[in-house]
């Protein structure tokens, strides 16, 4: 279609002379951001049960001090430092100008806009006026989990107990997501810059962007392309003869997360010495299977326990079939029980996904197989 436009305006230009198409040109853009704005007026009022709080443009430059304090920037737009006129610090995150449809800000709002849970972050409210969209959540002042589980120089040194809390604290918000609201609500972008810490280190699941709202009673949902972030994105996003795309999808982020987590460092690693290190996933399973301890540096027996717990959870999580994989309910029973319970998972692969793969639950002992897998009832259950 695009090659035959330089044709179209040459035409026009020939017809119609340059001034014409120049007025065209600035009229389709027009109408394509009055359609962008338009569609989410009619979301919020077609939502106006929302909790969030409707925020002017002056407001948000008001608690910004017009927008002195900066603390991230990325594709999706610049977030600011702000006080709400209570005195509670909040983070505004200004949208791109460049989102199609506003659709980034309609996911925000119809997901997070509805729910209140310890381990999401909350949503205080929003501003929409003009090209300008902004949301305001509360600030969360120990910044993303990623500053503190790949430890740079400067990096605060967490102990194993807290990264296993952290962890559980995650599981729980993804398990609300999927079960706990009148709609599942799917991720799609589980990884550790998208987990927010507060003062206590208490974690809260972040950006919304890229959400889904779905009925709880769909097993498999339909997308029109592969969303998510390259290493925690489950591959049936991109190979749709192992599975549909579902919550499972969310928990084969989980895992690639958790195994970060449990590791202190990226699940695929190219400065290693040894090429079998290169893929954490595969190396760790190798060296659990032998036998082997995975060395924890200035760790308890107690700490031992819990990452080599976070680590069997994790293989599960990242199976490669999306229906080998436990849902969060169960990633949370196994990450509360007793790591004697956990049963090794077949090696995770990435390469044969036609290999037939065991279920989570085959082969384990009676006290701890409803532990492993809930597949029995994978397809309505959630």
């Amino acid at each position: 279609m695009w090659m035959f436009l330089p044709g179209l305006y040459h035409g026009l230009i020939t017809t119609l002379g340059t001034p014409c198409v120049i007025a065209f040109l600035i009229y389709k853009w027009r109408r394509r951001h009055v359609s962008m704005y338009d569609a989410v007026e009619e979301f919020l009022q077609a939502n106006n049960n929302l909790m969030p709080i409707r925020y002017s443009y002056l407001e948000i430059k008001k608690m910004t001090k017009s927008f002195k304090d900066k603390v991230g920037e990325g594709g999706y737009g610049t977030v600011y430092k702000g006080t709400l006129r209570s005195g509670r610090l909040v983070a505004i995150k200004m949208l791109g100008k460049s989102k199609a449809n506003g659709q980034d800000f309609i996911n925000e709002v119809a997901t997070i806009g509805r729910i209140h849970h310890v381990n999401v972050v909350q949503l205080i409210g929003f501003c929409v006026q003009g090209s300008s969209r902004a949301l305001v959540y509360e600030f969360m002042p120990k910044g993303s989990l990623n500053k503190y589980i790949f430890l740079p120089e400067e990096s605060i040194v967490l102990s194993y107990k807290k990264i296993y809390d952290i962890a559980i604290g995650v599981a729980r918000g993804i398990e609300y997501l999927h079960q706990g609201c009148d709609m599942q609500i799917l991720h799609f972008d589980i990884k550790p810059h998208n987990i927010l810490l507060d003062e206590n280190f208490t974690p809260k699941i972040s950006d919304f962007g890229l959400a889904k709202l779905y009925p709880v009673d769909n097993s498999i949902v339909s997308l029109t392309a592969a969303r998510g972030t390259l290493g925690y994105m489950a591959p049936e996003l991109f190979y749709k003869n192992i599975g549909g795309v579902s919550y499972k999808s969310d928990v084969y982020s989980f895992g690639m997360l958790l195994m970060e987590m449990a590791s202190r460092r990226k699940n695929i690693n190219s400065f290693v010495e040894h090429s079998s290190q290169i893929y954490f996933p595969t190396w760790v399973y190798d060296q659990l299977h032998n036998g082997k301890d995975i060395e924890m540096e200035y760790a308890t027996e107690d700490e031992k326990e819990m990452i080599k717990k976070m680590i069997i959870v994790a293989l599960w999580c990242i199976q490669m079939k999306p229906s080998d994989r436990p849902s969060m309910s169960n990633v949370l029973e196994m990450l509360e029980g007793e790591v004697e319970c956990l049963q090794m998972p077949p090696m995770p692969t990435m390469s044969s996904p036609e290999r037939p793969m065991m279920n989570a639950g085959e082969n384990s002992n009676q006290s701890c197989s409803s532990i492993q897998s809930d597949e029995s009832n994978q397809s309505t259950q959630f």
